[in-house]
């Protein structure tokens, strides 16, 4: 599932979370594991030890389509 923000898209398969920033030509992985949600701020927040980063969201109703899809 491909999911648009304001900043670049939002890529989701079973396993893994990437972002990729259309602005800058970056992009950032994660494993599902590794992904919470903080939902009132809009934030989804990866954490694998040494490597961690979080995501502003544009919308609530994004949260609860990665997390849909997800399954989290």
């Amino acid at each position: 599932m491909v999911i648009d923000f304001s900043q670049g898209k939002i890529i989701l398969t079973p396993f893994e979370v990437q972002v990729r920033f259309t602005l800058f030509g970056m992009s950032m992985y994660a494993m599902v594991e590794d992904i919470k949600f903080i939902d009132d701020a809009l934030i989804m927040h990866a954490d694998a030890g040494a490597v961690r980063w979080s995501l502003k969201l544009d919308s609530p109703e994004q949260i609860a389509a990665i997390r849909e899809e997800l399954g989290v």
